[in-house]
Protein backbone atom coordinates (compact mmCIF):
# COMPACT_ATOMS: atom_id res chain seq x y z
CA UNK A 1 0.00 0.00 0.00
CA UNK A 2 1.58 3.59 -0.69
CA UNK A 3 1.71 6.53 1.40
CA UNK A 4 0.29 9.79 0.51
CA UNK A 5 3.89 10.98 0.01
CA UNK A 6 4.77 8.47 -2.81
CA UNK A 7 1.41 8.97 -4.44
CA UNK A 8 2.49 12.88 -4.28
CA UNK A 9 5.86 12.65 -6.43
CA UNK A 10 6.23 13.06 -9.37
CA UNK A 11 5.67 9.98 -11.91
CA UNK A 12 7.86 12.08 -14.61
CA UNK A 13 10.69 14.42 -14.54
CA UNK A 14 11.23 17.32 -17.16
CA UNK A 15 14.61 17.86 -17.33
CA UNK A 16 14.45 21.06 -19.32
CA UNK A 17 12.39 22.29 -16.84
CA UNK A 18 14.56 21.30 -13.77
CA UNK A 19 16.74 23.34 -15.80
CA UNK A 20 14.97 26.94 -15.82
CA UNK A 21 14.32 26.36 -12.21
CA UNK A 22 17.64 25.69 -10.45
CA UNK A 23 18.88 28.77 -12.41
CA UNK A 24 22.07 26.84 -13.83
CA UNK A 25 21.69 28.73 -16.68
CA UNK A 26 22.39 31.76 -15.62
CA UNK A 27 25.63 30.45 -14.00
CA UNK A 28 26.83 28.68 -17.44
CA UNK A 29 26.31 32.08 -19.21
CA UNK A 30 28.18 33.80 -16.49
CA UNK A 31 30.83 31.26 -17.05
CA UNK A 32 30.99 32.11 -20.79
CA UNK A 33 30.82 35.68 -20.38
CA UNK A 34 33.19 35.80 -17.74
CA UNK A 35 35.98 33.11 -18.35
CA UNK A 36 37.78 33.37 -22.07
CA UNK A 37 38.96 29.82 -23.22
CA UNK A 38 39.43 26.69 -20.37
CA UNK A 39 36.82 24.41 -23.02
CA UNK A 40 37.88 21.51 -21.16
CA UNK A 41 36.79 22.84 -17.59
CA UNK A 42 33.55 24.27 -18.87
CA UNK A 43 32.64 20.92 -20.14
CA UNK A 44 33.59 19.39 -17.14
CA UNK A 45 31.80 21.79 -14.78
CA UNK A 46 28.53 21.35 -17.33
CA UNK A 47 28.97 17.54 -16.88
CA UNK A 48 29.21 18.13 -13.17
CA UNK A 49 25.82 20.09 -12.81
CA UNK A 50 24.36 17.17 -15.10
CA UNK A 51 25.11 14.48 -12.66
CA UNK A 52 23.68 16.95 -9.57
CA UNK A 53 20.07 17.70 -11.85
CA UNK A 54 19.47 14.01 -12.70
CA UNK A 55 20.35 13.06 -8.58
CA UNK A 56 17.81 16.33 -7.83
CA UNK A 57 15.09 14.74 -9.97
CA UNK A 58 16.11 11.29 -8.28
CA UNK A 59 15.27 12.63 -4.75
CA UNK A 60 12.23 14.09 -5.97
CA UNK A 61 10.73 11.06 -7.48
CA UNK A 62 12.00 8.94 -4.06
CA UNK A 63 14.34 6.82 -6.06
CA UNK A 64 17.07 5.39 -3.82
CA UNK A 65 19.87 8.02 -3.21
CA UNK A 66 22.79 9.40 -1.29
CA UNK A 67 24.20 12.77 -1.22
CA UNK A 68 27.04 12.40 -4.07
CA UNK A 69 30.26 13.23 -3.61
CA UNK A 70 31.80 16.64 -4.47
CA UNK A 71 34.88 17.38 -3.72
CA UNK A 72 37.03 18.24 -5.94
CA UNK A 73 40.63 18.56 -7.30
CA UNK A 74 41.89 21.56 -9.40
CA UNK A 75 45.09 21.17 -10.91
CA UNK A 76 47.00 23.85 -13.08
CA UNK A 77 49.29 26.43 -13.32
CA UNK A 78 49.13 29.69 -11.35
CA UNK A 79 46.67 32.57 -13.09
CA UNK A 80 44.70 29.91 -14.86
CA UNK A 81 41.11 30.56 -12.89
CA UNK A 82 40.92 27.82 -10.76
CA UNK A 83 40.08 30.40 -8.13
CA UNK A 84 37.55 32.15 -9.90
CA UNK A 85 36.17 28.69 -10.96
CA UNK A 86 35.74 28.09 -7.51
CA UNK A 87 33.60 30.99 -6.69
CA UNK A 88 30.99 30.00 -9.74
CA UNK A 89 30.98 26.14 -8.37
CA UNK A 90 30.10 28.15 -5.03
CA UNK A 91 27.34 29.34 -6.59
CA UNK A 92 26.02 26.91 -8.58
CA UNK A 93 25.90 24.23 -5.71
CA UNK A 94 23.88 26.62 -3.71
CA UNK A 95 21.75 26.88 -6.82
CA UNK A 96 20.60 23.30 -6.72
CA UNK A 97 20.78 23.30 -3.25
CA UNK A 98 23.95 21.03 -2.62
CA UNK A 99 25.72 23.60 -0.15
CA UNK A 100 23.15 26.13 2.30
CA UNK A 101 25.15 29.25 1.86
CA UNK A 102 27.11 29.55 -1.03
CA UNK A 103 29.70 31.12 0.07
CA UNK A 104 33.80 30.37 -1.04
CA UNK A 105 36.43 30.37 2.01
CA UNK A 106 39.90 30.13 0.63
CA UNK A 107 42.96 29.40 2.55
CA UNK A 108 46.20 27.98 2.34
CA UNK A 109 48.78 25.98 4.84
CA UNK A 110 49.42 29.02 7.30
CA UNK A 111 45.41 29.37 7.41
CA UNK A 112 45.29 25.19 8.62
CA UNK A 113 48.57 24.25 10.21
CA UNK A 114 49.89 25.70 13.87
CA UNK A 115 53.16 26.46 14.70
CA UNK A 116 52.98 24.30 18.11
CA UNK A 117 51.37 21.78 19.78
CA UNK A 118 47.51 22.05 20.23
CA UNK A 119 48.04 25.28 17.80
CA UNK A 120 46.53 23.39 14.48
CA UNK A 121 43.44 21.42 15.61
CA UNK A 122 41.63 24.76 16.65
CA UNK A 123 43.25 26.66 13.61
CA UNK A 124 41.58 23.88 11.21
CA UNK A 125 38.12 23.18 12.78
CA UNK A 126 37.59 27.22 12.83
CA UNK A 127 38.10 27.41 9.32
CA UNK A 128 36.28 24.47 8.47
CA UNK A 129 32.96 26.25 11.23
CA UNK A 130 33.80 29.17 9.08
CA UNK A 131 33.06 26.96 5.63
CA UNK A 132 30.42 24.90 6.26
CA UNK A 133 27.17 25.16 4.28
CA UNK A 134 29.52 26.34 1.47
CA UNK A 135 32.64 25.15 -0.38
CA UNK A 136 36.95 25.24 1.52
CA UNK A 137 39.08 26.53 -1.49
CA UNK A 138 42.38 25.06 -0.15
CA UNK A 139 45.51 26.47 -2.32
CA UNK A 140 48.37 24.76 -3.25
CA UNK A 141 47.20 22.03 -0.82
CA UNK A 142 50.20 19.93 -1.17
CA UNK A 143 52.04 22.26 1.34
CA UNK A 144 49.96 20.35 3.96
CA UNK A 145 52.42 17.64 3.93
CA UNK A 146 56.34 17.91 4.72
CA UNK A 147 57.04 14.00 6.18
CA UNK A 148 60.71 15.69 6.44
CA UNK A 149 59.86 17.78 8.98
CA UNK A 150 59.43 15.85 12.36
CA UNK A 151 58.07 18.65 13.84
CA UNK A 152 55.55 19.79 11.18
CA UNK A 153 51.64 19.81 12.27
CA UNK A 154 50.10 19.29 8.86
CA UNK A 155 49.15 15.65 9.06
CA UNK A 156 47.13 16.72 12.18
CA UNK A 157 45.26 19.45 9.82
CA UNK A 158 44.93 16.43 7.11
CA UNK A 159 43.58 14.21 9.59
CA UNK A 160 40.98 16.58 10.36
CA UNK A 161 40.28 17.57 7.01
CA UNK A 162 39.69 14.33 6.19
CA UNK A 163 37.41 13.37 9.02
CA UNK A 164 35.05 16.32 8.16
CA UNK A 165 35.39 15.76 4.46
CA UNK A 166 33.56 12.22 5.03
CA UNK A 167 31.16 13.05 7.83
CA UNK A 168 29.98 15.99 6.20
CA UNK A 169 29.95 16.02 2.97
CA UNK A 170 26.25 17.29 2.84
CA UNK A 171 27.61 20.65 4.04
CA UNK A 172 30.35 21.28 3.35
CA UNK A 173 32.26 21.17 -0.45
CA UNK A 174 36.29 21.08 -0.59
CA UNK A 175 38.29 21.54 -3.51
CA UNK A 176 41.80 21.41 -3.67
CA UNK A 177 44.14 23.15 -5.80
CA UNK A 178 47.91 23.33 -7.08
CA UNK A 179 49.95 22.15 -9.35
CA UNK A 180 49.60 18.34 -11.38
CA UNK A 181 52.54 16.73 -10.28
CA UNK A 182 52.60 17.90 -6.91
CA UNK A 183 49.17 17.12 -6.79
CA UNK A 184 49.28 13.62 -7.60
CA UNK A 185 52.28 13.30 -5.12
CA UNK A 186 50.63 14.56 -2.33
CA UNK A 187 47.41 12.46 -3.36
CA UNK A 188 49.75 9.29 -3.60
CA UNK A 189 51.34 9.83 -0.08
CA UNK A 190 47.84 10.77 1.39
CA UNK A 191 45.27 8.21 -0.09
CA UNK A 192 42.13 8.91 2.15
CA UNK A 193 42.37 12.64 0.05
CA UNK A 194 41.98 10.65 -3.30
CA UNK A 195 38.95 8.00 -2.28
CA UNK A 196 37.35 11.43 -1.19
CA UNK A 197 37.57 13.43 -4.20
CA UNK A 198 35.65 12.25 -7.30
CA UNK A 199 35.97 15.25 -9.78
CA UNK A 200 39.43 16.23 -10.91
CA UNK A 201 39.78 19.13 -13.40
CA UNK A 202 42.88 20.53 -14.86
CA UNK A 203 43.31 24.06 -16.00
CA UNK A 204 45.02 24.31 -19.32
CA UNK A 205 47.15 27.01 -19.78
CA UNK A 206 46.14 30.05 -21.71
CA UNK A 207 47.36 30.87 -25.63
CA UNK A 208 48.90 33.92 -26.68
CA UNK A 209 45.23 34.29 -28.38
CA UNK A 210 43.31 34.44 -25.17
CA UNK A 211 45.87 36.53 -22.96
CA UNK A 212 45.24 38.97 -25.42
CA UNK A 213 41.50 38.76 -25.25
CA UNK A 214 41.68 38.34 -21.58
CA UNK A 215 44.14 41.86 -21.01
CA UNK A 216 41.60 43.60 -23.38
CA UNK A 217 38.61 42.12 -21.03
CA UNK A 218 40.39 43.38 -18.10
CA UNK A 219 41.18 46.73 -19.27
CA UNK A 220 37.33 47.23 -20.24
CA UNK A 221 35.96 46.11 -16.93
CA UNK A 222 38.56 49.66 -15.60
CA UNK A 223 36.84 51.57 -18.56
CA UNK A 224 40.87 51.66 -20.15
CA UNK A 225 41.21 50.04 -23.96
CA UNK A 226 44.54 49.81 -25.90
CA UNK A 227 44.92 52.05 -28.53
CA UNK A 228 45.65 50.37 -32.09
CA UNK A 229 49.02 50.29 -31.66
CA UNK A 230 49.17 49.30 -28.14
CA UNK A 231 47.21 45.99 -28.85
CA UNK A 232 49.54 45.18 -31.16
CA UNK A 233 52.31 45.28 -28.48
CA UNK A 234 50.67 43.33 -26.41
CA UNK A 235 49.98 40.58 -28.78
CA UNK A 236 54.10 41.07 -29.08
CA UNK A 237 54.60 41.19 -25.04
CA UNK A 238 52.66 38.06 -24.04
CA UNK A 239 54.93 35.36 -25.79
CA UNK A 240 58.08 37.32 -24.95
CA UNK A 241 56.57 37.19 -21.10
CA UNK A 242 55.73 33.40 -21.07
CA UNK A 243 59.29 33.03 -21.76
CA UNK A 244 60.34 34.39 -18.48
CA UNK A 245 60.77 33.11 -14.93
CA UNK A 246 57.27 32.85 -12.82
CA UNK A 247 54.95 33.25 -15.63
CA UNK A 248 51.37 33.35 -14.27
CA UNK A 249 49.07 33.01 -17.32
CA UNK A 250 46.42 35.83 -16.52
CA UNK A 251 47.54 36.82 -13.60
CA UNK A 252 51.11 38.00 -15.01
CA UNK A 253 48.76 40.03 -17.72
CA UNK A 254 46.91 41.83 -15.00
CA UNK A 255 50.38 43.02 -13.32
CA UNK A 256 51.18 43.74 -16.66
CA UNK A 257 48.43 45.73 -16.99
CA UNK A 258 48.84 47.59 -14.13
CA UNK A 259 52.01 48.69 -14.69
CA UNK A 260 50.80 50.23 -18.44
CA UNK A 261 48.53 52.16 -16.86
CA UNK A 262 51.23 53.32 -13.67
CA UNK A 263 53.25 54.65 -16.85
CA UNK A 264 49.94 55.70 -18.99
CA UNK A 265 49.33 58.11 -16.00
CA UNK A 266 53.13 59.44 -15.48
CA UNK A 267 52.98 60.03 -19.58
CA UNK A 268 49.75 61.85 -19.18
CA UNK A 269 51.01 63.98 -15.90
CA UNK A 270 54.39 64.69 -17.73
CA UNK A 271 53.43 65.47 -21.02
CA UNK A 272 50.12 66.56 -21.20
CA UNK A 273 49.62 70.06 -22.43
CA UNK A 274 46.00 71.62 -21.23
CA UNK A 275 42.89 69.65 -20.63
CA UNK A 276 42.29 65.71 -21.02
CA UNK A 277 39.28 64.00 -22.07
CA UNK A 278 37.72 61.10 -21.10
CA UNK A 279 39.21 59.72 -24.30
CA UNK A 280 42.89 60.23 -23.40
CA UNK A 281 41.98 59.26 -19.54
CA UNK A 282 41.30 55.95 -20.97
CA UNK A 283 43.41 55.19 -23.19
CA UNK A 284 46.62 52.92 -23.04
CA UNK A 285 49.17 53.94 -25.86
CA UNK A 286 51.94 52.09 -27.50
CA UNK A 287 54.37 53.92 -25.55
CA UNK A 288 52.95 52.26 -21.73
CA UNK A 289 53.42 48.87 -23.18
CA UNK A 290 57.35 49.17 -25.21
CA UNK A 291 58.17 50.74 -22.16
CA UNK A 292 58.44 46.78 -20.59
CA UNK A 293 61.73 45.98 -20.09
CA UNK A 294 60.40 42.46 -21.59
CA UNK A 295 61.15 43.92 -24.81
CA UNK A 296 64.82 44.49 -24.29
CA UNK A 297 65.28 40.90 -22.69
CA UNK A 298 64.34 42.21 -18.91
CA UNK A 299 61.88 41.33 -16.20
CA UNK A 300 58.48 43.52 -16.66
CA UNK A 301 59.88 45.26 -13.52
CA UNK A 302 59.49 48.60 -12.09
CA UNK A 303 62.95 50.19 -10.85
CA UNK A 304 63.91 49.69 -7.44
CA UNK A 305 61.77 46.56 -6.73
CA UNK A 306 61.78 42.56 -7.87
CA UNK A 307 57.68 42.70 -7.45
CA UNK A 308 57.21 40.58 -10.36
CA UNK A 309 59.38 37.81 -9.58
CA UNK A 310 56.25 35.86 -8.33
CA UNK A 311 53.86 37.40 -10.10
Amino acid sequence: MSTESEEARPQTIDLAAEYEESGFAEVLDELDRTLIGLAPVKQRIRETAALLLVDRARQKMGLSHETPTLHMSFTGNPGTGKTTVANMMAGLLHRLGYVRKGHLVTVTRDDLVGQYIGHTAPKTREVLKKAMGGVLFIDEAYYLYKPDNERDYGQEAIEILLQVMENNRDDLVVIMAGYADRMDRFFAANPGFRSRIAHHIDFPDYTDAELLEISKSMLDAQNYKFDKQAEKSMAEYIPLRRKQPHFANARSIRNALDRARLRQANRLFTQAKGPLDAAALSTIAEADIRASRVFSGGLDVDKGTNKDAAE
